[in-house]
């Protein structure tokens, strides 16, 4: 069973829509930020990012930058950017990049199923982040990160959320990297209680991006029902903001390394010891002229490997992993455990600084600017993660190697927020 609720969501109003959605906090960084938000003073990062309304040299988890986020927020609603709507609601969420189009539905998501595994993880978090967050809740009294949910495709859900789309949309906007976003309102009584309805035979959701929100959203609930001698457990802080998508529509890019150093070996050295797991080809384009002369992974156990302004093939040899081991088979276990660990030393990729990742949406090229800068000497590019393989995990009850998955195309803050009271 899958417990999901309307609620009245705080939105802004429909002129103002394209100004105020922003990238999700964690895209960009505080200099980033400052850079986009000039001249757009009623930016979503304001709430998100609030630090940028302070002096440069602030500490990120200063008091006084979470007192501005609630502080900017409580602007937003008051100067009207922003509006609650008066009856508790479902919203369609549809997102277009390029010619992939996938359509969710927000929905104020259950904390008590998030403790009972009844929502689904496949990460582990870190306290300081889950702190932070938490924190953020609790000075806007809102959530304004949607949570990135999925679940296994249901021809009914379907149904419902096709037929909401037959409506006008209240907001219809292009924002970041091209994304279109668009947004149906669903307030009609019966059509709301027919998809709580349906999410009812729903036997689990998954948190698919998200997982420190999910995680802080579930510690506000446990503190104020802690707090609350007369509670019922229909408050609204027992519930968090979330976008589910079904499983067939998701698309997930590869996540990519890149490592400073060859760990004391001299390239010669270095793939000689890759050759022990992995067989080594040097890649050229067929095409000479071709100006994307990177090499693509073009399945599962493929890598692609760029060192000295050369790109190679690399592909894990059979019996070099665990085939039926729903960790040890992902790519980006195979990656970490054959060749970044004991060639490179990468030892724990949360930790370790000689290591960072790079999205896919930033292309393979990204991976080729930062070793030909000399910041990285190689780096790796992977076949995506597949959503069968991220619910297999989850359902094993087991946790995914840090960044193995990234989700495109990304939801926007600040389109719909989640009030607590």
């Amino acid at each position: 069973m899958a417990r999901v609720r309307p609620f009245r969501g705080m939105r802004p109003v429909p002129d103002k829509i394209a100004q105020v959605a922003s990238p999700p906090y964690d895209v960009l960084n505080s200099a980033e930020a400052r850079i986009k938000v000039k001249g757009n003073p009623v930016s979503f990062l304001h709430i998100v990012k609030p630090e940028i309304d302070l002096p440069e040299e602030i500490d990120l988890h200063d008091p006084k930058v979470y007192a501005k986020a609630g502080e900017n927020l409580r602007k937003f609603i008051s100067d009207g950017v922003m509006r609650q709507d008066d009856v508790p609601c479902y919203y369609v969420y549809k997102l277009r990049m390029g010619d992939h189009e996938q359509v969710g539905i927000v929905v104020a998501a259950s904390a008590e199923e998030y403790e009972q595994d009844l929502i689904k993880k496949h990460e582990f978090t870190r306290p300081d982040k889950e702190n932070d967050r938490m924190t953020h809740i609790d000075s806007l009294n809102a959530q304004c990160g949607p949570v990135f949910l999925t679940y296994r495709a249901d021809a009914k859900i379907d149904t419902l959320i096709s037929k909401a789309m037959q409506e006008e949309p209240v907001y219809d906007f292009t924002g970041d990297y091209d994304v279109q976003h668009t947004l149906y309102i669903i307030s009609n009584a019966d059509e709301v209680e027919a998809i709580r309805k349906a999410f009812e035979a729903v036997p689990a959701l998954y948190v698919a991006d998200g997982h420190h929100r999910s995680a802080a959203g579930t510690r506000v609930a446990k503190a104020r029902r802690e707090a609350n001698a007369n509670h019922t457990g229909e408050e609204e802080y027992n519930f968090w903001l979330a976008v589910i998508f079904p499983d067939n529509q998701m698309k997930i890019l590869d996540y990519n390394r890149v490592v400073q150093d060859l760990n004391g070996n001299t390239k010669e050295q270095f793939i000689s010891r890759i050759e022990e797991k992995f067989t080594v080809t040097a890649y050229n384009p067929s095409c000479s002229g071709c100006c994307d002369r990177a090499y693509h992974p073009e399945g599962f156990h493929c890598f692609g490997m760029y060192i000295d302004s050369q790109w190679y093939k690399l592909r894990a040899l059979e019996h070099s992993y665990d085939a039926a081991d729903p960790i040890k088979s992902l790519d980006v276990s195979i990656m970490q455990e054959n060749l970044l660990n004991p060639i490179l030393g990468i030892d724990d990729p949360r930790t370790n600084t000689r290591i960072n990742f790079v999205g896919g949406i930033r292309g393979l090229g990204e991976l080729e600017k930062l070793v030909d800068s000399g910041d990285f000497k190689v780096a790796f590019a992977l076949y995506p993660t597949s959503i069968d393989q991220l619910l297999a995990v989850a359902d094993a009850g087991e946790v995914m190697p840090p960044k193995s998955t990234w989700f495109e195309p990304k939801l926007a803050s600040g389109v719909v927020v989640h009030m607590l009271d």
